[in-house]
């Protein structure tokens, strides 16, 4: 049975069930917008940045702080050629990358 405690060292529930986490975007392929989405469990330095195939940096899309919680960020690539790219999320030590099709 659970027992409820009002003395409980738990003080931000906003953050429990956050883990940092890179979804995949959506749509994916997409064609000229996707939709970019990442979580963080606490306050950190966020750094997200979207790569071509060759490993070349194309666009910075996040490098401050945030707070902990759910992010959305729409990615604009109507000035970029069809092809894979690759969004990379860096945090402290977590590194997640997925890759992106952008079809013309």
């Amino acid at each position: 049975a659970f027992e409820y405690n009002p003395e409980s060292d738990i003080t931000d529930i906003s953050a429990i069930n956050l883990s940092y986490r890179l979804e995949q975007n959506y749509p994916n392929p997409f064609n000229p917008t996707t939709t970019l989405r990442y979580s963080l469990p606490r306050s950190s330095n966020v750094l997200l940045k979207i790569f071509n195939l060759a490993g070349q940096e194309i666009e910075t899309l996040v490098n401050e702080t945030k707070l902990a919680g759910e992010y959305e960020i729409l990615w604009n690539a109507s000035d970029l050629p069809s092809g894979v790219y690759f969004c990379q999320l860096k945090i402290e030590e977590f590194l997640k990358t997925r890759k992106l099709v952008l079809l013309r």
